[in-house]
């Protein structure tokens, strides 16, 4: 009987940590983790070899970023996640959420510009076209607020509450479209709110964080009408292979408390971020504010005093 909707059959084990991490790569995603890791390698290198600094902190985020689209796809988790709602719940939460913060904080669009050679006049290379695509009509209206919010809600409710998800889980290559719609989703919308890597929309730090806490709550909600339910909600899962020895009612709760808990991971991790460019913006506006005060002999502070000398002047 084919439960996995890979075209085999699929009698799994009940499921353990172990097994679940055993490698079982998905070739798309294993291709295409490779060739980002790849990419950005080079990119890294070119800086280097040139004489120029990258962080090490932003390969640091992004690798992990990478790694874990892997670990979702490739192993035994992509399997189990085809037949256990719960498992298919953490790859949707760590490829939608986790894995698109720790590639934003690995600037990779940035790394591409400062590592990609300039064309030259009058012609379009891989630089030009990346800045292009930027400054496009397109790239406002997908990284505007007004959309992101709104898809990234309409990614649970639409999906999950629809016979969508049924039809995309009954196929390889719908399962791959999916998973890529939860990454792009995820991309997109933490991608203004992050503010590492040029965009459209760079809106201040307070408004970042409204926008962040504007999408939190509908994964709680989602999370909370899972675990609610009294009966299955999604037809993929609703008839568990019986050598896995599970009900599918009770792994129905149990993903509805993994997607309200997820919501509160995201929020911790953009919220420090934001705060440390915060803190690191301010601190890089300071040392401008007194470079300039050195240049010109702090004439602001002294028409300052010059202005409130004249103020005391007048009130004799």
């Amino acid at each position: 009987m084919d439960h996995s909707g890979h075209g085999m059959t699929m009698d799994l084990p009940p499921f353990t940590l172990g097994r679940g991490l055993e490698w079982s790569a998905d070739p798309f995603f294993l291709v295409a983790c490779l060739a980002g890791l790849a990419l950005y390698g080079w990119g890294v290198v070119r800086l280097v070899r040139r004489g120029d600094k990258w962080p090490v902190g932003r390969t640091v985020a992004f690798v992990p970023g990478v790694l874990s689209i892997m670990l979702m796809m490739c192993t035994q988790l992509n399997d189990y996640g085809m037949v256990m709602f719960s498992v298919h719940m953490v790859q949707h939460m760590v490829i939608s959420m986790v894995s698109p913060i720790l590639i934003l904080l690995g600037a990779p669009i940035t790394l591409a510009l400062r590592a990609l050679p300039t064309a030259g006049r009058g012609r379009k290379g891989p630089r030009e076209l990346l800045l292009m695509f930027l400054h496009s009509r397109y790239m406002r209206i997908i990284t505007h607020p007004a959309f992101t919010i709104p898809l990234f809600i309409a990614s649970l409710y639409g999906l999950y509450f629809t016979p969508l998800f049924d039809t995309l889980m009954g196929s390889k290559p719908g399962h791959i479209a999916m998973m890529v719609h939860f990454l792009a989703v995820g991309l997109v919308f933490f991608w203004p709110i992050m503010g590492v890597d040029p965009g459209p929309h760079r809106p201040g730090y307070l408004m970042r964080m409204l926008e962040l806490f504007a999408g939190m709550p509908f994964h709680a909600f989602f999370g909370i009408a899972l675990m609610m339910a009294s009966e299955p909600m999604v037809g993929t899962f609703e008839n568990p292979p019986a050598s896995l020895g599970i009900e599918a009612l009770s792994d129905q709760n149990t993903a509805g408390g993994i997607a309200w808990a997820f919501s509160e991971i995201p929020s911790v991790l953009v919220l420090v971020a934001l705060l440390f460019q915060w803190y690191a913006s301010d601190q890089r506006q300071a040392k401008r504010t007194d470079r300039a005060a050195d240049r010109d002999g702090d004439k602001e502070l002294e028409a300052y005093n010059a202005y409130l000398a004249s103020l005391n002047t007048q009130g004799r």
